[in-house]
């Protein structure tokens, strides 16, 4: 394939925008050439500025869970949009899309609508610091809960890309009340919470990991964090950005079994544009500002056209129940097509998968946790996704990214991505 007009639109973009992109990832520092300038997509299929069709795995990092430029998506958008874009008041939609995400997640009275993932877990780590009166946090290595400074610290996906996990511009006075847990390790959990009696506000993680590539709980992690935290009156954060109303209608929480205290949304809650939002049971969120003395506000929240995508996806999700496990019979035969090409290739490799994630990680040994996942052999990795992109599949451009597969995906999609697979010489 050809790439000759998205290299010059990378070396123009470069003379104005920082590194030629407006999010880390998406440079291709991790995996060497030039991004690849998209010009429009529909379906399962990006079509780039040289012309070329791509099978797409990523799914705009989650949202498009039905595919690109989703019919009913688009409409709303279209219809809403003649009607005004912005207004910075109160709208009838900003109620019905919230009347449908309380209905369809467990465990949630109320939520607030935000205009991204980042400021959806900023909010909610407020908010507990705020309804608790503690101010100290555990998140977790490799787990990305967007570039708030609380969060910087070993924060995967784009900043380990570049090897810099602890950003500089983050404090030590913020950085002190960030604690670090190692995924999957409950005892070592136990050890920080017993260090710090009564200083904890919240544990944050992403309940199916997706920024050190898929990384799956287990069930006794998971359930010994859920009681953890009910012991030592700690509030469990989901951050949900990227599982929320993917791995099922009600996200991780249904899919895991496990309630959390307060939930952060993102990605697909948006249908495609800016959306965050986070949620809790009416005791927790009526501390927030107007009603609280926790204060957030945005002037773009509920923005109408955002909150018109939202609404159309959650209803085509809500009224399509049997698309979560359409999504992840894809995934299964995708993982089952590529574990039968790579175990004939005599590499190192694993591969991990939940629901509608998955992730390749060229390494020894089970992927479950940030030092695991780091071990993987990254010039094989380069490798890998340039070979797949020549023939026509788009994978995430770092091994610390899950793949995202929308059900636009048909299986001739899947076999001619195992078959490209196939045709690679490491």
């Amino acid at each position: 394939m050809i790439y000759q007009r998205s290299s010059a639109l990378f070396s123009e973009a470069k003379k104005y925008i920082p590194g030629g992109v407006n999010s880390p990832v998406r440079a291709f520092k991790a995996v060497g050439g030039d991004p690849i300038f998209v010009k429009e997509a529909k379906g399962a299929y990006l079509y780039d500025e040289d012309g070329n069709k791509l099978i797409d795995y990523i799914s705009s990092w989650g949202p498009l869970i039905l595919g690109h430029a989703h019919e009913p998506v688009l409409n709303a958008v279209i219809e809403k949009a003649k009607k005004g874009t912005s207004f910075g008041m109160p709208t009838e939609i900003e109620t019905e899309l919230a009347k449908l995400a309380v209905s369809m997640v467990p465990n949630i009275d109320k939520i607030r609508f935000v205009n991204s993932g980042t400021e959806a877990c900023m909010s909610a780590v407020r908010l507990a610091r705020g309804y608790t009166g503690k101010d100290k946090i555990i998140k977790f290595a490799g787990c990305y809960h967007g570039h708030s400074d609380s969060f910087l610290i070993q924060a995967g996906s784009g900043a380990v890309t570049f090897g810099s996990p602890n950003s500089p511009g983050v404090t030590q006075g913020t950085a002190k009340d960030t604690l670090l847990a190692n995924y999957n390790d409950l005892e070592g959990v136990k050890a920080l919470v017993a260090a710090n009696k009564g200083e904890l506000a919240a544990i944050i993680i992403e309940p199916v990991a997706g920024n050190m590539g898929c990384i799956v709980p287990t069930k006794a992690f998971m359930e010994g964090l859920r009681k953890l935290c009910t012991n030592e009156n700690i509030l469990l954060i989901f951050d949900e950005v990227m599982t929320g109303f993917r791995l099922a209608k009600g996200g991780a929480q249904e899919a895991l079994g496990i309630k959390a205290d307060i939930l952060c949304f993102g990605k697909v809650i948006g249908g495609g544009l800016p959306v965050g939002a986070f949620a809790a049971k009416e005791k927790i969120m009526n501390h927030l500002a107007p009603d609280g003395p926790v204060y957030q506000a945005g002037t773009l929240s509920g923005n109408p056209l955002a909150m018109s995508a939202g609404l159309a996806m959650l209803t085509e999700l809500n009224n399509k129940p049997g698309v979560f496990q359409s999504l992840a019979d894809k995934t299964e035969y995708l993982h089952k097509g590529l574990d039968k090409v790579l175990s004939k290739k005599g590499l190192a490799y694993q591969i991990n998968r939940f629901g509608s994630m998955i992730s390749v990680h060229f390494t020894e040994g089970p992927v479950a946790d940030f030092a695991s996942s780091a071990k993987g052999n990254n010039d094989l990795f380069k490798k890998y996704f340039h070979g797949m992109l020549h023939k026509g599949i788009y994978l995430p451009p770092s091994a610390f990214e899950s793949y995202f597969l929308n059900d636009a995906l048909s299986y001739n999609d899947l076999d001619e991505t195992i078959e490209a697979l196939e045709t690679l010489n490491f």
